[in-house]
Formats: C-alpha cells, structure tokens, sequence
C-alpha cells in the first residue's frame, strides 16, 4: 500500500460540471456588489422585500436540495448565496 502523501491532485471537471461550476460561481459572486452597495450606503428602498424574501426562501431550498443530493457543488455555491441574499434581506429589514 502506498500513500498519497505530497501529490498534487487534479480536478479533471466534466464539461457538464464546469459548466455547472462556472454558473454557481457568476451567480453567487453577481451579490457581493449588492451587498457591497447596502452595506455601504444603508439604502434599501429600492429593493424589493418580497423578491429577496421568495428569492433567499428558494436559495434555502436549493441548499437543502444539495444536501439531500450530497451535492458539493450546490452544498457550497447556495450556502455562500444564502449568507450573501440573507444579509441583503435582513438589511432590508433593518434599514427598511
């Protein structure tokens, strides 16, 4: 038995998981402008409360989806929304 002590390992991605990978990463990084913006500014009036609240319940979703599928790829990408659209609507919230 040998080990795999200091070897590299390369992720050989499908085409359909680069795809897959590239979307989940241009759809999760599109919020941090967002988020940016509200954070920095306070404003919130001109985003809608019930699009961010259907939009962060469906992105809940999506995570529990990829946790029952044992799905990294959905598991990590919705997690890291969550916490971006989450913050947006609890602004919201706050900031009204």
């Amino acid at each position: 038995m040998g080990t795999n002590y200091g070897r590299t390992m390369k992720m050989n991605l499908s085409p359909v998981e680069l795809i897959g990978s590239l979307a989940a990463t241009l759809t999760t990084v599109s919020f941090v402008p967002q988020v940016w913006k509200v954070w920095r500014t306070r404003h919130t009036a001109d985003i809608s409360l019930g699009m961010y609240a259907m939009f962060t319940m469906g992105v809940a979703l999506w995570l529990g989806y990829g946790i029952l599928l044992s799905a990294w790829p959905i598991i990590i990408a919705n997690s890291i929304t969550l916490l971006l659209a989450g913050t947006v609507l609890l602004m919201k919230l706050k900031f009204g």
